[in-house]
């Protein structure tokens, strides 16, 4: 009941912001998600000199987001320049007080593209057509899937690891649970939200958006491991932080949203 009833609340309020917020509220919402989950990262990741450099480089970060709000790829890459010349900035003219200014630069900046550039694009996917929030549901949906799959599979079947080093409780068999599990919820709902749309192209794409999920899953475990954090945050009760609940769909968001540039579905 712990996860049961704040994960039923998350799943409502994703639907009511899919659906009924108009897209600046929507904007608003991710843009304080991603500074709570680089506020994490920041935490598990990056040592400042201070509380203040600190905002400031968050601030910085959140350039992709705040730039998507423009509804283009550009502008968002354009953004992610801009969060990497602030990090710059604050480097040089704070460079004696950081204990490894080049650690701080390293890690920061994979912190605009792991989560401010992938975030920018799940703003892109609501604003990309009258149907944003079809797709956005259905991403959920698959990396949802692959998580719930994956651990009922990996608990009844798992034996073989599926990378030990990293997630030790992660199995093989427990991701092709999750693979198939994805495929099922994405072509359910495909067909009840947008049934012009190919089975056979939506479970393609499951799959493979399915396994840039799990993909994005173990890299936030690299990142917990390497930095000896057990959950990233505890924002989200019983379910960890908010990077915990949203690394795969952080990672599979851009691959979702050049599928549907590159009209894959058509």
């Amino acid at each position: 009941m712990n996860r049961l009833i704040p994960g039923l609340l998350m799943a409502a309020l994703w639907v009511l912001l899919l659906y009924v917020a108009p897209p600046l509220i929507f904007w608003f919402v991710m843009t304080v998600g991603a500074a709570a989950a680089l506020h994490e990262f920041f935490r598990m990741a990056v040592k400042t000199p201070g509380s203040g450099v600190r905002v400031l480089a968050i601030a910085a970060s959140l350039s992709p987001v705040l730039a998507a709000y423009a509804g283009t790829p550009a502008a968002v890459l354009t953004g992610s320049y801009l969060a990497l010349l602030g990090l710059a900035l604050l480097v040089i003219f704070f460079y004696t007080a950081f204990a490894d200014p080049l650690a701080f630069l390293l890690n920061a900046g994979f912190s605009v593209f792991y989560v401010s550039l992938c975030c920018g694009f799940i703003v892109l996917l609501r604003g990309l057509s009258d149907d944003g929030s079809h797709w956005l549901l259905i991403l959920t949906a698959i990396t949802a899937g692959s998580d719930t799959g994956a651990y009922y599979a990996g608990r009844a079947f798992g034996k073989r690891k599926l990378c030990p080093p990293v997630s030790p409780k992660k199995t093989v068999n427990g991701a092709i649970g999750g693979l198939l599990a994805a495929v099922a919820s994405a072509v359910l709902l495909c067909c009840v939200l947008l049934p012009e749309v190919s089975c056979l192209k939506m479970a393609v794409a499951a799959l493979l958006l399915a396994a840039v999920g799990i993909v994005g899953d173990l890299l936030e475990s690299v990142i917990k491991r390497g930095t000896g954090c057990k959950d990233s945050g505890t924002m989200l009760k019983g379910h960890g932080g908010l990077l915990d609940r949203a690394d795969s769909l952080l990672f599979a968001a851009p691959l979702l949203y050049v599928l549907l540039l590159w009209k894959f579905f058509v």
